[in-house]
């Protein structure tokens, strides 16, 4: 089992930033990768970046240059720095991890970006 418990969310203005948070815990080990996703009212839940266990990062083209995925495992959190925000980057996002038998999600934060 894998507890994942998102924070860091809020209202922002268009051109600032914020940093989403998603702490770790049980069978940290077993996880393969992890990832941020969001979903937009009306919409289908997206990858927005992920990080494997070796550190690889990959980016949904419309965030590249403007958000970054990290981790430190020596609080077992995983980050989300979010630059530049636009409105539409306004949604739920949710963290996420994958283990060999499937995967975990957080219970989400919302993200609002005014314009």
């Amino acid at each position: 089992q894998v507890q994942l418990v998102e924070s860091g969310g809020g209202l922002v203005q268009a051109g600032g930033s914020l940093r989403l948070s998603c702490a770790v815990s049980g069978s940290i080990s077993s996880i393969y990768a992890m990832g941020w996703y969001r979903q937009a009212p009306g919409a289908q839940r997206e990858l927005v970046a992920g990080i494997t266990s070796g550190g690889s990062t990959n980016y949904a083209d419309s965030v590249k240059g403007r958000f970054t995925i990290s981790r430190d495992n020596t609080k077992n959190t995983v980050y989300l720095q979010m630059n530049s925000l636009k409105p539409e980057d306004t949604a739920v996002y949710y963290c996420n991890a994958v283990v060999r038998f499937g995967q975990y999600w957080g219970q989400g934060t919302q993200v609002t970006v005014s314009s």
